[in-house]
């Protein structure tokens, strides 16, 4: 079982920057990493995806604004986040799986492995 750790979330002004890591405790099983957020009372939704080719997809919310990258030797994925506004606000989830079609890649039932979750939050 693959276990996917967060950190990085907090509390910061809009404009302002955070970088949002997630760690897995195996690499073997995983070939694409994402994350998702959800705001109170709003659906969980994709903000970025990257498979294991380096091949990435942004939400159109976030693009220009957020970067996805990943460290295979580290088995670790980042979610840079600038010109953060307040309606990024939400928990942000990563989430990780063996293959996804990428048309499919947007469903949270397309992912297999999930972490705990973290608050981001974007207010003056």
């Amino acid at each position: 079982q693959v276990q996917l750790v967060e950190s990085g979330g907090g509390l910061v002004q809009p404009g302002g920057s955070l970088r949002l890591s997630c760690t897995a405790s195996e690499s073997f099983s995983i070939n694409d990493m994402g994350w998702f957020r959800q705001a109170p009372g709003k659906e969980r939704e994709l903000v970025a995806a990257i498979t294991s080719g380096g091949s990435t997809t942004y939400a159109d919310s976030v693009k220009g604004r957020f970067t996805l990258s990943r460290d295979k030797a580290k088995n670790t994925g980042y979610l840079q986040m600038n010109s953060l506004k307040p309606e990024d606000t939400a928990v942000y989830y990563c989430a990780a799986d063996a293959n996804i079609p990428p048309r499919l890649m947007y469903r949270t039932s397309s992912w297999d492995y999930w972490g705990q979750g973290t608050q981001v939050t974007v207010s003056s």
